[in-house]
């Protein structure tokens, strides 16, 4: 139990330093390096509070499918991220006031794997008894995901469609070809001096 304990903070404590080098990099490939880091991180604390397929989930899609659009993504785009002038320090109040919020509801929280814990109580010995007699599906897993949650799971499978989608949309859009500035004695548009220095009008007009 010490050792799990010990895992975790030392997970808690290199996901938080992750996240700010995150935050501090401007280098964009360095960037998506680090979520796929941090994901791999949050897989593996995952693991730990034997939440398996969410662990798995997170590997598969965190670190493997948003990696690589990541990286799709900037080969249409800069490296570098340009800093944005000054600082938003209404975004900064907002986020530490829900950061704060969210510690204090934490202590409210029953104890990990307790026997009391609600879950344990009610909701997993009505699924362990009754998922046969109301769905007659002997796997629970697959009678809880289709049945008892099968409108919170049609939502989650629409909301992976709208993000494929958006994904789709996002690289179908050629890049834009960057114009440089026309040095003098260079062919320039249509009706504008080119190399001979003549312009729409021929020299020897009157």
């Amino acid at each position: 139990m010490v050792i799990e304990f010990l895992i975790d903070i030392a997970l808690l404590m290199f996901l938080v330093t992750v996240a700010i080098a995150i935050v501090r990099v401007r280098d964009l490939f360095s960037a998506a390096m680090l979520f796929a880091i941090y994901s791999l991180l949050s897989a593996g604390l995952f693991a730990i509070l034997d939440a398996g397929d969410v662990a798995l989930t997170e590997a598969a899609v965190g670190a493997g499918i948003s990696t690589i659009l990541f990286l799709a993504v900037l080969a249409l785009t800069e490296r570098e991220e340009h800093p944005a002038p000054g600082k938003n320090r209404l975004a900064l109040a907002v986020v530490t006031v829900t950061g704060a919020c969210l510690i204090y509801a934490a202590g409210d929280l029953p104890d990990f794997g307790a026997a009391d814990n609600p879950v344990q109580v009610h909701v997993a010995p009505y699924y362990t008894e009754q998922t046969y007699y109301d769905m007659g599906i002997p796997n629970m897993v697959a009678a809880v995901l289709a049945g008892y949650r099968s409108i919170d799971t049609m939502g989650e499978v629409f909301v992976i469609l709208t993000a494929g989608l958006a994904v789709v949309a996002l690289l179908s859009v050629p890049p834009r070809r960057r114009r440089r500035e026309l040095k003098p004695g260079e062919p320039g548009e249509p009706g504008k001096p080119g190399k001979s220095g003549k312009s729409g009008k021929s020299g020897n007009d009157t």
